[in-house]
């Protein structure tokens, strides 16, 4: 009897690798935020315009991730990382010689391909992993080296800029672009190996991912969780330095315990994912950041406001994406595992798109006369969507035909 060869499996790339690739963009969004209020001063601009590096770098990232799951789908996840990271650097150093803030703003656009390397390092996890449940764990490994990037970009950023000046943070992420280039170059094979025959071919399998009410939960689920957190992004600059008077590198400092919060929710992703399921995580996740916005308002009730009362509890918001999004988005790439590289993307531009709606608002509302519970409120809000989100996959799983996304459970 002849048998056919199986195909090997593809090569799982080093997890310092996908931690590389996925940072990329959280560099790019968290790096400069201490410097806002000092680029609005250069450009001689409000800080509702400035504010727009932050809200439409997450809209370019949004489109960005909506289309680059399908092409990874069609050409391979290699080449359109290599590519994505190269346009990343090329802006990034554009950026350094804008001489007006439209051109800024135009290189920050740009800098959204690094959107690639978080989309395609998830789809790149599920192209190697079979296991759901071992693909949250790796993915929550991924996220916990990624949360270094928030946690030390502001406090560099914040020093860069009062010693250098703003455009120091942007030499430093050149700096770490090439860095990513050369290491996807040498160390990540191509994973991908049943490619589509189109993109429109490809782009036709958007109703399938469409018609799973699971998807639909994860995503919202991770939308609403990371909302909180884009809010912050959003709206604590004016916070930190407007009303409460903190300086860039303090800003950084403080902003660190967030990231600290975002490095234990991972970790505990990574021991619990396994035993107690991703649907369960995900909705504990949503529990813990909701109180990053119900804590500053309780203090506020009292006259309590210091930077810590602000940027403590929103250590809160970083421990509950920990233990949210590694799950929300094992859940989404698995429901159609050969439409990994789609869900991620779709799944992600739908994540942004909410993160990039609330940034907007937050820096938007906020003003010396409302002070900052706008932020507060609109944190919690966030968190309690993300709640109703984790309750509706938990309920749509237990229905007929849509098994719990549980240890032993199946997409």
């Amino acid at each position: 009897m002849t048998h056919t060869a199986e195909p090997p499996s593809p090569v799982q790339p080093r997890i310092i690798t996908l931690v590389l690739i996925a940072s990329a963009g959280a560099l790019a969004m968290n790096i400069f935020l201490p410097s806002l209020p000092s680029m609005a001063r250069h450009f001689e601009v409000e800080y509702s315009v400035i504010q727009l590096l932050v809200s439409l770098y997450l809209v370019a990232t949004a489109f960005i991730q909506l289309v680059v799951g399908p092409l990874s789908d069609r050409f391979g996840r290699r080449p359109v990382l290599l590519a994505g990271v190269s346009i990343f650097a090329l802006s990034t150093i554009a950026a350094i010689y804008a001489p007006t803030f439209e051109i800024l703003l135009a290189c920050r656009l740009m800098q959204s391909t690094a959107a690639a390397g978080l989309v395609l390092s998830r789809a790149v996890v599920r192209d190697t992993v079979t296991n759901m449940e071992d693909a949250a764990s790796r993915i929550g490994y991924v996220t916990m080296g990624m949360s270094l990037m928030p946690m030390i970009g502001p406090i560099i950023g914040g020093y860069l800029d009062e010693i250098y000046g703003w455009k120091s943070t942007f030499l430093l992420t050149f700096c770490f672009a090439l860095v990513t280039l050369v290491v996807v170059f040498a160390d990540l094979s191509e994973t991908h190996k049943t490619r589509t025959t189109s993109m429109l071919a490809q782009m036709k399998t958007y109703p399938e991912l469409f018609r799973s009410r699971r998807f639909w939960g994860y995503s919202a689920t991770a939308g609403f969780s990371s909302g909180a957190f884009f809010a912050f992004l959003g709206g604590g600059p004016f916070v930190a330095t407007e009303l409460l008077g903190m300086s860039p590198a303090s800003y950084g400092v403080y902003f660190g315990l967030i990231s600290v919060g975002y490095m234990a929710g991972n970790y505990l992703s990574v021991r619990f994912s396994r035993e107690k399921g991703v649907n369960r995580m995900m909705l504990w996740g949503s529990v813990v950041g909701m109180l990053s916005g119900l804590i500053p308002l309780v203090l506020l009730a009292f006259g309590i406001f210091t930077p810590l009362s602000v940027f403590a509890p929103a250590a809160f918001a970083g421990i509950g994406n920990g233990m949210a999004l590694p799950n929300a988005n094992a859940g989404m790439v698995s429901v159609r595992p050969h439409l990994a590289g789609s869900a991620a993307g779709l799944g992600g531009t739908l994540n942004i798109a909410c993160g990039a709606v609330l940034a907007f608002l937050a820096g938007a509302v906020l003003t010396r006369e409302s002070g900052p519970m706008p932020l507060f409120v609109i944190m919690a809000a966030s968190m309690a969507a993300s709640i109703a989100s984790s309750a509706y996959v938990m309920r749509v799983a237990r229905q007929a035909g849509e098994p719990d996304m549980t240890p032993g459970g199946h997409p």
